[in-house]
């Protein structure tokens, strides 16, 4: 399977959200979802089963190659959280052929903390003041960043004060934008909480989420992004022997049983000086087994990986496969509304309609 223009993927299981239907025919035509199979090319595709292009919830794009690594992965959508400055935003949304790109642009700092120490984080990202954090949104909105992202550290550890991170919400808010903020610890994560945040991103690499916290999250309706494969390698990696994964994994799965809506991101990465370099594409594959460890069910993770982040994020245009909407979708051997793992077994990967190599090919 190659090329563009109008293909019929005949005899093809679907997920459409929830379940697989019956097979069916879907066709290609062009960069979208179409519903007439006249004129195109067919390819029976024996039963196997087709999910709307992944999307992962947490990704740090640093070229081309990291946009080109996720598409291979079935990842047809990444979500950056810290990407600068705006003219390397800008050639990367003109990329084309490999994974669609969003971005937070700078992200909004303090003067400690590990993303302070970060090699190239230039000092316009640190926010002292409620006024700095205004500043920093409307800078952020001047360069068409798609959301806000913050970062809490635990009290003492140099991050933005309760006050800056809450004044970074509502001006974001105030500009029609979401905001993402990263918690890796558990005094972290209220302030996260508490700041008004759409998004809270991560679980504790040490420690248990409070349960007054999840209470909270589920109360004002905020969104978990866990990235259980950064918490994994960071303590396969700098804190190898500190912990062990279950308490990140409880974590997880005490916000699931609250009801707490959760996104599949991985924080994939390859920055110098990061805590953990997660690769590309093939992380989210192994995010999914994790959250299955945490006890979410096969569907669930998927939807966590299609429908609910394109809502989350307001990408109408995704998520789902139907007519009209992008041709981003993923063609895999096996049923992983039953098993999980045959995400990885990928036939075939469509970015807007244009097909490109998965890994077993690359």
């Amino acid at each position: 399977m190659s090329g563009t223009g109008k293909t019929a993927l005949r005899n093809v299981r679907v997920f459409d959200g929830r379940q697989l239907t019956e097979p069916r025919t879907v066709v290609i035509d062009g960069a979208v979802i179409g519903d007439d199979p006249a004129g195109a090319r067919e390819v029976d595709c024996a039963g196997a089963t087709l999910l709307p292009g992944l999307i992962d919830a947490h990704v740090h794009v640093h070229g081309p190659e990291s946009l080109t690594a996720l598409a291979a992965w079935g990842v047809t959508t990444g979500l950056d959280m810290a990407c600068w400055p705006a003219e390397r935003v800008a050639s990367l949304r003109q990329v084309t052929g490999a994974a669609d790109f969003r971005t937070a642009g700078l992200p909004a700092i303090g003067p400690g903390g590990n993303h302070a120490r970060m090699l190239e984080m230039p000092a316009e990202a640190v926010v002292l003041t409620p006024a700095d954090a205004r500043r920093h949104v409307e800078a952020r909105v001047a360069e068409g960043v798609d959301y806000i992202k913050g970062v809490a550290e635990a009290p003492g550890e140099g991050g933005p004060t309760a006050e800056t991170l809450r004044a970074l919400v509502a001006a974001a808010r105030e500009h029609g934008l979401k905001t993402v903020v990263h918690a890796a610890r558990v005094e972290a994560y209220r302030l996260a909480v508490e700041s008004g945040a759409e998004f809270v991103t991560h679980v504790p690499v040490i420690g248990r989420i409070r349960e007054d916290d999840v209470i909270a999250m589920k109360a004002a309706a905020r969104t978990a992004i866990p990235t259980l494969a950064m918490v994994e390698g960071v303590l396969h990696g700098p804190l190898a022997g500190r912990a062990p994964i279950e308490d990140p994994l409880r974590s997880v799965s005490d916000l699931h049983s609250a009801g707490v809506e959760i996104l599949a991101g991985t924080d994939a990465n390859s920055a110098p000086g990061s805590p953990s370099q997660v690769p590309h594409g093939e992380s989210l594959h192994r995010e999914f087994e994790l959250m299955a460890r945490a006890g979410m069910t096969p569907a669930e993770i998927l939807r966590a990986a299609t429908v609910l982040p394109a809502r989350a994020f307001g990408l109408t245009d995704r998520g789902a496969v139907r007519p009209g909407l992008r041709a981003d979708l993923v063609l895999v051997e096996g049923d992983p509304v039953d098993d999980i793992s045959a995400t990885r077994a990928i036939r075939a990967v469509w970015c807007a309609g244009e097909e490109v190599v998965p890994p077993e090919s690359a």
